[in-house]
């Protein structure tokens, strides 16, 4: 069983981000074609194609609409196969450094200095922790072969 294609909206013609958009769906759609998917997931994709191709939004509603969808299989196919895009995991983890990581070290950071408006050291600190961790992860994935050759935008 294979994934369906995406046809192509009229409403697309002249934008340029909107066939950017749509572009690097139909790259998604036909980089997870090379990866082996399960049925349930298979049909999964496929309703989300046929919603996307059955739409009649135009504009700025389309373009969120195939970000939404696009968004919902990277998601679906990250959960139940662990297959990412390039730099999945960098990206995700470069806000969870910051977050987890770099507020916390700028805040012992400032306490211990005595003035906590050096609370801001504390972030590129936890963005380089944040970066290290997921660029691991990523080249882990590329050789376990669960990375897509595609990196969304």
């Amino acid at each position: 069983m294979n994934l369906i294609e995406v046809t192509e909206n009229r409403n697309v013609t002249g934008d340029i981000k909107m066939n950017a958009a749509y572009s690097q769906f139909r790259h998604l759609l036909e980089e997870l074609n090379k990866k082996e998917l399960t049925p349930p997931i298979i049909e999964t994709i496929n309703q989300d194609v046929l919603a996307l191709n059955a739409t009649q939004l135009i504009g700025n509603n389309l373009k969120k609409f195939v970000r939404k969808k696009q968004l919902k299989i990277v998601s679906l196919v990250e959960k139940e196969l662990k297959i990412v895009p390039k730099n999945h995991y960098r990206n995700m983890w470069l806000a969870l450094g910051m977050s987890a990581f770099g507020i916390p070290i700028g805040i012992a950071f400032g306490i211990s200095i005595g003035n906590i408006a050096l609370l801001g050291v504390g972030l590129p600190i936890g963005l380089a922790i944040g970066m290290g961790v997921g660029s691991k992860m990523d080249k882990k994935a590329f050789e376990e072969g669960r990375q897509l050759d595609i990196e969304l935008k």
